[in-house]
């Protein structure tokens, strides 16, 4: 079977670590375009490096936006470390990144691999926006949009209640990918909270003897004792439940196409993803929106991406 073709846009992250093992084990990836988001993009960029260098791929790595596209945001650093993967000071890759911006690289790749790339947007979408101004005709250009983003009935995971983080973190962008996508799969917070891996097995899967187990256990012991500490029952991995999307389109199993907009005013609601579930303002849908996918099937991409 030919492996899938990849195109990853993220902020590394401990949840995007897994869906990048996850990704590299299961299909090709042609570049990874880093953003700020989880932390800043210094450490981003660097974790990108050094998961490539677990993996023993040539992937090219493109650091991308510092900051989103008009207001600051915090990140998410009390989850995932200070560097993003839990402070565990491994040794730090001799890689380097590409000199080209991930955006110029999106809309190059895109260019040169026209109709095979799925794009996994993994990360707040500010490196895709730019590339959508840079490239109105980006949608033509690749075969699927996956996006990790939103919470579509409200039940998010920021401060402002109703948004996610990755939209939450730059609302603008995100307001520009879901206007100018014609369609795309969204992979939501609320679908994550439905799919949590269950920690035993997590634990089982780490415990094997593979470069990849190892370094995923050290990098995660962070934030799964914080998810333990809020009470969850099972380790949230969205990064790895959007990958398994791009994967595998045939393992959801609940889809529904709707019109989804981003809220940019709100004092409460700014970076709520809105979704028009019955239809009443008129609009085209954009977003198929995936609500389950098979247990099954994704905890065997996840621990086959361990070495498990």
């Amino acid at each position: 079977m030919t492996k899938a073709a990849l195109l990853i846009d993220t902020d590394p992250g401990v949840d995007d670590a897994l869906a990048i093992l996850m990704a590299h084990h299961h299909a090709r990836v042609a570049g990874l375009c880093v953003t700020a988001g989880n932390v800043g993009l210094a450490h981003t960029v660097r974790n990108a490096l050094k998961l490539v260098d677990v993996v023993a791929a040539d992937t090219p790595v493109f650091p991308g936006c510092a900051r989103p596209l008009v207001l600051p945001a915090d990140d998410a650093a009390f989850v995932h470390g200070a560097d993003g993967f839990g402070d565990t000071g491994y040794m730090a890759t001799r890689r380097q990144p590409e000199a080209e911006h991930a955006a110029l690289a999106l809309v190059r790749l895109a260019r040169e691999h026209r109709g095979e790339l799925t794009l996994v947007a993994l990360g707040p979408l500010t490196n895709l926006a730019l590339a959508l101004r840079l490239e109105p005709a980006l949608p033509t250009l690749v075969a699927r949009l996956v996006v990790m983003g939103g919470a579509v009935t409200g039940r998010g995971n920021t401060h402002r209640v109703p948004a996610e983080f990755n939209i939450g973190f730059d609302p603008e962008a995100a307001h520009v990918v879901f206007s100018e996508w014609p369609m795309f799969d969204l992979v939501d917070w609320e679908a994550t909270l439905r799919h949590g891996l269950d920690f035993a097995k997590v634990e089982r899967w780490l415990a094997v003897d593979d470069a990849r187990a190892r370094f995923f256990a050290a990098i995660s012991r962070r934030t799964r004792e914080w998810t333990r500490g809020h009470g969850r029952p099972a380790l949230m991995a969205a990064d790895a439940l959007a990958m398994a999307v791009a994967l595998e389109p045939g393992i959801a199993t609940a889809v529904v196409e709707r019109s989804a907009a981003i809220e940019l005013n709100g004092a409460l609601t700014r970076g709520a993803t809105v979704v028009d579930w019955d239809g009443r303002l008129g609009q085209r849908p954009n977003a198929r929106i995936i609500g389950a996918v098979d247990p099954v099937r994704f905890e065997a991409l996840v621990a086959a991406s361990l070495g498990a």
